[in-house]
């Protein structure tokens, strides 16, 4: 399994402990845990946190002020080799610790995962929808994209026309996560594309029918 997968993968962890998988995105964990002994020790290590918040109660949480800046501030004071995972969900338990439990308790966004049919040389991708009331969010994730290239994005509805969901920059080697927002509800959606700057087709997907 190259470096890519693996990343994503380990980046799954932590909503694994607290049992916000499921489908494909499951399947894929557990076959990754099975021969991956790094990820089977992060597990380890975060379970303890997921038993901790599986008695939470998020309606009865304070917020701290400046959340976000605490868990960023958290995270760049740890070191090492651990993953980012790792380091997230660490920083995480803190906030948890302060009273910030209702950040892991939020309903997981019901993602889809879609099948990438076209690549380019050198793409490598995953991606997931969601169907939201106003038309499909698409979660790009991949590495290969000419750095500084924009790509545009179009969803293709099930009659063939193609309505755009935005762009992106590319970033080379560099892993991208992107979200992109269309206004095709996911009934009338059956894929969607990627060009580059010259209209070449760098990666298509093609979804599950409904």
């Amino acid at each position: 399994m190259n470096d890519f997968v693996h990343r994503r993968r380990t980046e799954l962890l932590g909503a694994y402990v607290l049992n916000h998988l499921e489908g494909s995105e499951l399947a894929a964990v557990l076959d990754h845990l099975d021969d991956c002994a790094e990820c089977q020790s992060t597990v380890a290590e975060l379970a303890p946190v997921a038993r901790a918040l599986a008695g939470a109660n998020a309606d009865n949480v304070t917020v701290p002020a400046h959340l976000e800046e605490l868990v960023v501030r958290r995270v760049d004071a740890q070191r090492g080799r651990r993953t980012r995972t790792t380091l997230l969900v660490t920083a995480a338990a803190a906030v948890v610790i302060a009273g910030a439990t209702w950040w892991y308790l939020r309903p997981a966004a019901p993602l889809e995962p879609v099948a990438l049919v076209q690549q380019a040389p050198g793409v490598t991708a995953e991606a997931s929808i969601v169907p939201h009331t106003w038309g499909v969010e698409i979660k790009l994730d991949g590495q290969g994209f000419a750095s500084g290239q924009t790509f545009q994005v179009s969803v293709t509805g099930t009659d063939g026309a193609e309505v755009s969901a935005g762009s992106f920059i590319g970033t080379g080697a560099n892993v991208m996560h992107c979200n992109l927002n269309s206004s095709v509800l996911r009934a009338n959606a059956s894929g969607f594309i990627v060009r580059d700057a010259t209209g070449t087709i760098t990666l298509a997907s093609k979804f599950a029918r409904r």
